[in-house]
Parts: C-alpha cells; sequence; structure tokens
C-alpha cells in the first residue's frame, strides 16, 4: 500500500474511534425520561343558582387528569369574596379561607353554608405539587322568596 493510503486509512480509523467514542460518551443516558406533570381540569354537577340563609348546598366536584403520576398530590383552597357563608370538607370540617388542602381523593364534595341574604361568590383553587392550579368560580343569589331552587351549570 502506498503511503498516501496508509495515512488515508489510519485517518478514517481515527476519525471512526473518535465518531464512536463521541456517541458512547453523548448517546448513553441510563435515566428514565419520566413525565411528572399533567394537565388537569376540575368538574361540577350543576349547581342551583338561590341559597337561603342557613342553607347548606353540597358541591360535587370531579378531578379530571389527562395522565397520572403516583407521587402527584392535588390542593385545595378558597376565597369569598362576596357574602358571607363557609366551605366545609367531605368529614363536615369547616375549610379555613386561603389554607389549603390536601385532596385525598378525584372525587369530592364540598358544602356550602349560606350566612346572608345578599349575593355571595366563593373562588375554589385546586393546584398540584407541580404549581399548576385550575380555578372555579361559583355564586349564588340569596332566595328569599323562591321555595324551588334552580340549578346552573358549573
Amino acid at each position: 500500500l502506498s503511503i498516501k493510503t496508509k495515512r488515508q486509512m489510519k485517518k478514517t480509523i481515527i476519525m471512526s474511534l473518535v465518531a464512536l467514542l463521541t456517541l458512547l460518551l453523548v448517546g448513553c443516558n441510563d435515566k428514565l425520561d419520566v413525565q411528572q406533570m399533567y394537565e388537569f381540569s376540575v368538574s361540577t354537577m350543576p349547581l342551583q343558582k338561590k341559597i337561603k340563609v342557613c342553607e347548606t348546598v353540597e358541591i360535587r366536584c370531579k378531578l379530571n387528569r389527562i395522565g397520572r403520576y403516583k407521587d402527584a398530590k392535588y390542593y385545595i383552597d378558597y376565597f369569598q369574596s362576596e357574602g358571607r357563608g363557609f366551605l366545609q370538607n367531605e368529614n363536615r370540617d369547616i375549610l379555613v379561607s386561603n389554607d389549603s388542602y390536601q385532596l385525598d381523593s378525584e372525587s369530592f364534595s364540598l358544602y356550602y353554608t349560606s350566612y346572608c341574604e345578599d349575593q355571595q361568590i366563593i373562588d375554589i383553587s385546586i393546584h398540584d405539587n407541580f404549581n399548576q392550579e385550575y380555578k372555579l368560580s361559583i355564586s349564588f343569589e340569596n332566595n328569599k322568596n323562591d321555595p324551588y331552587p334552580q340549578l346552573i351549570d358549573e
């Protein structure tokens, strides 16, 4: 073989080794790419529009997750921007406004009790441990005279 051919072969072998070494160093990743964060929403059953003083309304909710990650945790908090009343969880524990509570189930009920004759607005926020958030705003009008509740779709 000529010297020129030997140089080309040597150069080709060196380039191949460099390429192989680069692929081995960059291409090897033993970590699995696990998606942890999935979008979600919250749906409710239809709610009545009007509420009387001291009346309690059940708000049935369902967490709708697009995907599942076993370590995902979901929390709920609320703020009442208009009116007066209180919100309870399924155990009938009174929830404190602006405090966060962990959800234990994808389907859950909240219970709102009215303490006034004004319009009432409750802003509910559900968020996960990845800082994603879904907001619900629920409003009730006073129901002084109407004996039959009217339903609204949330």
